[in-house]
């Protein structure tokens, strides 16, 4: 330990490296700071070495002061004078310390207990309360004042009513009531609504209440000058003058050349008496029509009266004159309903009742306004100190009125407003509009496609038929081959029966005495058999002939009829019988002849080439008979040996055949046609033996 002491002694960089070991570290470097001012711990108080003990040194490291002392259990001597000096400094620093950061936690808490203490407003009206001009005054005032977070403001509203009830003996009565009502009430604030109400409450403001602030609202500019030397007012300023109201007047009729004055006696008017001193300038050019003061009923008969190009400014009547009193929305809708001019109006609320607009007076922002300097007194600021605000008067105009005169909107004054426009059908219904617009494109857009792929599809359709008769027409010159041998044998009988009655009839003409009754039985004879010949020649280029897919109604029982005979020779050469049952009448189709003939005639033949190995008992029948109300059902019978079980699904496949020379596509095209004609092909096995071949057509509508 005295080494390490002596080195102490010598250097001071041991000691940090010596701290930082140590577990009362951060007491230590307090103690630092206070008793030894910066010097190092390698010395005490008086500035000698330390004289600790090894062992505690070593356990603890520690040696700086008592009170470290009594921490670590050091028994080092008790200290000297200079270091109770240290150490009382040092408790005066720490109290100190703890007076401050108590003072700071506590400041805001009572400023916030300042701010939250209840404060009153008392808002004094000059006019009457029932019009909704004053009540959106109201409305105005106490949105502000009842946001204003944490603070609770109480608001006293009187409505002293002075254009109807005026007179010194009147305000004197009114201020007594005023100072008994509010003797234990304080006011910090007073808001003054109009020229009048300001003037009284100045007036009785040294006796009510002392030093209290004031906020106007509602007065004209023209008036500001009037409360120079007034202490403690400040509050809201109007820029509502006569020749603003003009102008609107000139926007609204161009041309306009008369005005006419409409209003209660001046003086009875609290926010537009000022105008009276106004009209000499700013009617100036214009001829002037005084209907202010009036009765009611002369008001609505001279505004009824008033000729082109003039316009009506209305201040403002609240009573018929005879001693009836109106709101102001009441008096100016009886003399609206009356009124053949457009009419300009100072205030809002009078817009929704008949007035075209002009520089009104908007009463939500007055009062809002004059409540926001009454919260910044309350917050603190001196009212001295805070200037006058203007506004509260905006250009706005009805756009039903403008419709009515004619009114345009370009000729309305700049930053003009427009209420109760009309929207029309697309600002109204944008969005439902825009859907219907995109739905009847997507739908224009789906039909064009479906449209041109029904195009392809016809086309596509044609275009297979026209192939389908071109292999048909294949067939027939094939089959027309096969039955070369039998048209030739039907044409050879009326040929050769011709000759013979043709050298009969010439045998008869050489005798002496010629039968001329005979001889015309022959030409008869051999003009049948030249009519036999030749039908035999029109059916077979008829089933020859090579002519487009077409479609026109037919009969099919005649198809069926021609069909069997134009194969009856082939029948009876390959000794078959043929029968046809019809079903009674005409069964009327739409189809292609040619080709339904063209499918029979390849059953048929199908049919007796099944039965060519049969030494007898070779049957074609063939039917026709209605299926229901709307198709007609044609079946071909044979009594051959019927089709292998397992090949049935195959016999109109392309190519698909069980004879040893066939080609396989008869029954192929068969099936083609019978499809394009919107019918239906089978076949089946019958079970007295044989096959039968169906097939369905509909019944032409």
């Amino acid at each position: 330990m005295d080494h390490l002491l002596d080195r102490t002694s010598r250097s001071r960089k041991w000691w940090p490296r010596f701290f930082s070991n140590c577990r009362m570290r951060r007491c230590c470097h307090i103690l630092r700071k206070l008793f030894h001012n910066g010097r190092p711990f390698s010395r005490s108080a008086a500035g000698g070495p330390l004289s600790l003990r090894t062992g505690r040194m070593r356990q603890y490291g520690c040696h700086g002061c008592d009170t470290l002392r009594l921490h670590t259990g050091c028994s080092r001597p008790p200290p000297d004078a200079s270091f109770a000096r240290a150490r009382f400094r040092g408790a005066m620093v720490w109290i100190i310390g703890w007076i401050v950061g108590l003072i700071a936690l506590l400041a805001p808490i009572c400023v916030s207990a300042q701010q939250a203490r209840p404060h009153s407003v008392l808002v004094l009206d000059q006019s009457d309360l029932r019009g909704p001009f004053h009540y959106q005054l109201w409305s105005g005032m106490r949105g502000v004042l009842d946001a204003r977070a944490g603070v609770r403001v109480t608001i006293y509203g009187e409505n002293l009513d002075l254009p109807r009830f005026g007179g010194a003996a009147y305000t004197e009565s009114l201020k007594r009531h005023l100072k008994e009502k509010y003797r234990d009430r304080p006011i910090d604030v007073i808001v003054a609504m109009g020229r009048g109400m300001l003037e009284h409450t100045l007036r009785w403001r040294a006796e009510l209440w002392p030093d209290t602030p004031v906020v106007f609202a509602m007065l004209d500019e023209s008036d500001l000058a009037k409360l120079e030397g007034q202490a403690g007012v400040t509050g809201v300023i109007l820029k509502n003058s006569l020749a603003g109201t003009i102008k609107a007047a000139r926007a609204v009729v161009p041309d306009l050349d008369t005005v006419a004055l409409v209003g209660d006696a001046w003086e009875r008017q609290a926010l537009f008496s000022h105008w009276s001193e106004e009209i000499p300038a700013a009617t100036s050019g214009l001829n002037v029509i005084d209907i202010v003061g009036q009765k009611m009923s002369d008001i609505r008969k001279r505004v009824s009266e008033l000729p082109e190009r003039s316009a009506i400014i209305y201040t403002g009547v609240f009573s018929d004159g005879e001693g009836t009193f109106y709101p102001a929305a009441t008096a100016f809708g009886m003399i609206a309903e009356k009124a053949n001019r457009p009419i300009i109006v100072g205030a809002e609320p009078l817009l929704a009742v008949g007035g075209i607009g002009g520089y009104v007076l908007i009463a939500t922002e007055i009062g809002a306004e004059a409540a926001k300097i009454a919260l910044r007194i309350l917050n603190g600021e001196r009212a001295g100190e805070i200037s006058p605000v203007s506004g509260g008067v905006k250009p706005l105009f009805n756009w039903q009125q403008m419709q009515r005169w004619n009114v345009s909107e370009s000729s309305l004054p700049e930053s003009g407003e427009i209420r109760f426009r009309e929207q029309t059908f697309l600002e109204r219904y944008r969005w439902q509009s825009l859907a219907v617009v995109a739905a009847l494109l997507l739908q224009a857009g789906l039909i064009t496609f479906l449209l041109h792929e029904r195009h392809l599809r016809r086309d596509a359709e044609v275009e297979s038929r026209n192939r389908m008769s071109e292999l048909a027409h294949v067939n027939r010159n094939a089959t027309a081959g096969e039955l070369s041998s039998s048209i030739a044998h039907e044409l050879n009988q009326p040929l050769g029966s011709i000759l013979t009655n043709a050298e009969t009839a010439e045998l008869i003409l050489k005798s002496d005495n010629p039968d001329l009754g005979e001889v015309r039985e022959i030409l008869a004879d051999i003009k049948r058999d030249d009519q036999r010949a030749g039908e035999v020649i029109r059916r077979l280029r008829a089933f020859l002939k090579r002519t487009p897919f077409e479609t026109r109604e037919i009969d099919l029982n005649e198809i069926m009829s021609e069909t069997f005979k134009f194969l009856s020779v082939q029948a009876s050469v390959r000794n078959v019988a043929l029968y046809l049952q019809t079903a009674p009448g005409a069964l009327r189709i739409k189809g292609d002849p040619v080709q339904l003939q063209q499918v029979v005639l390849n059953l048929v033949v199908n049919s007796m080439d099944a039965m060519s190995a049969m030494p007898y008992g070779r049957t074609v029948i063939g039917r026709t008979e209605l299926n229901g109300g709307s198709t007609i059902e044609i079946s071909i019978s044979d009594s051959g040996p019927g089709i292998p079980s397992d090949k049935i699904g195959q016999v109109f496949d392309p190519f698909f055949t069980t004879k040893d020379q066939g080609m396989g596509i008869g029954l192929s095209i068969a099936r083609s046609i019978i499809l394009a004609h919107k019918g239906n092909i089978w076949a089946e096995n019958q079970s007295g033996g044989g096959a039968t071949f169906h097939f369905t057509l509909p019944l032409a509508a």
